[in-house]
């Protein structure tokens, strides 16, 4: 035993002679490890990042219900860009094709786009949707993606809508969806893959005085998606529906502030309440399609009282919105 210490001293003293201390010799040896382990951790970093920042939608086929929209021509462009295969709609061919130059001449060479396919269509005109479907399964054989974002809107009293108007706003509103939906939608279940979005307005939550035959449509056709969500969800499909206030172009980016106004519940009627710019809009599509959430609401706080007000104080949200629709007519006259 006194020989084997006399050998570890030995090699103690020699390794001291060699101007090698055993403090220093633990840090030769960590520094390899630790910079093995960084480049490891760094290599982890690089690869998750860039599954993080890939696009939801490169290489996906997505459909554009409304691509000449405000939301429809600032999503275009955000997907053409993420490297998607855009098949862009509309009641326009001239316009279309303007949107598609667009598209074109605004690509990155370095990143892979693919020129957008386009396809006529007309929510208003429903004995033209048949055609207009088959023309859309043509493009790839299948979808990935539906952005319904296509509205007509109408702002009146209800006996001043004709019976005409009325159906007019169903088939825009609902029927329309509704039909290139059930178009689409053998083609997602047989491939069990498929994201199924729409665009809705709040009055699919929230309905108001002098939007009867519009809120209809729109409760209409989130009751549709609802109810379809849970027949599809097994077999692969997603449905999403967005509802916002409005969406306007000239709206400022950002938060929107809550404005106490002297009578919120006469502006739901009156006026507009507070809206998202068109980029915020697109950006929650888009973040939609990546995390697919089955039901978004963007509104500011005041319509989402509302809408619980509605749900749980129903005679109260009712007679405030009589006293509302009073006073707004007292004051016009």
């Amino acid at each position: 035993m006194d020989a084997n210490v006399t050998e570890v001293d030995d090699d103690w003293t020699l390794l001291k002679g060699m101007g090698m201390e055993p403090g220093w010799i633990t840090t030769v040896l960590l520094v390899p490890c630790a910079v093995m382990l960084a480049a490891g951790l760094l290599h982890v970093y690089s690869l998750v990042s860039g599954l993080l920042s890939k696009s939801p939608v490169r290489n996906k086929v997505l459909l554009l219900s409304d691509a000449l929209s405000t939301l429809g021509n600032e999503c275009a462009t955000i997907f053409h860009k993420g490297g998607a295969r855009l098949i862009l709609c509309g009641k326009s061919w001239e316009k279309l094709q303007e949107l598609s130059d667009k598209l074109l001449n605004a690509s990155d060479p370095s990143v892979q786009t693919f020129p957008p396919k386009l396809v006529l269509l007309d929510f208003g005109d429903m004995e033209s949707l048949p055609e207009a479907i088959s023309e859309i399964l043509e493009c790839y054989g299948y979808l990935d993606m539906l952005i319904l974002n296509s509205s007509m809107k109408l702002k009146a009293p209800a006996h001043t809508l004709s019976l005409e108007l009325d159906k007019l706003l169903m088939d825009n509103n609902y029927f329309g969806p509704v039909t290139l939906t059930k178009g689409v939608l053998p083609s997602m279940m047989s491939r069990r893959s498929g994201h199924l979005l729409l665009v809705n307005s709040i009055q699919a939550k929230l309905a108001v005085p002098f939007r009867t035959s519009y809120a209809a449509s729109k409760h209409a056709v989130q009751a549709f998606f609802d109810c379809l969500r849970s027949e599809v969800e097994e077999l692969g499909v997603s449905v999403s529906t967005i509802n916002v206030t409005f969406i306007s172009s000239h709206a400022p980016s950002g938060k929107q502030n809550d404005t106490a106004a002297k009578s919120f519940w006469s502006d739901l009627y009156t006026k507009k309440p507070p809206g998202f710019s068109t980029r915020e809009a697109a950006s929650e599509v888009a973040k939609t399609l990546s995390n697919k959430r089955r039901e978004v609401l963007m509104a500011p706080s005041l319509p989402k009282v509302a809408i619980y007000a509605r749900s749980f104080f129903p005679n109260f949200f009712f007679a405030v919105m009589a006293a509302g629709v009073k006073d707004a007519t007292n004051t016009k006259m």
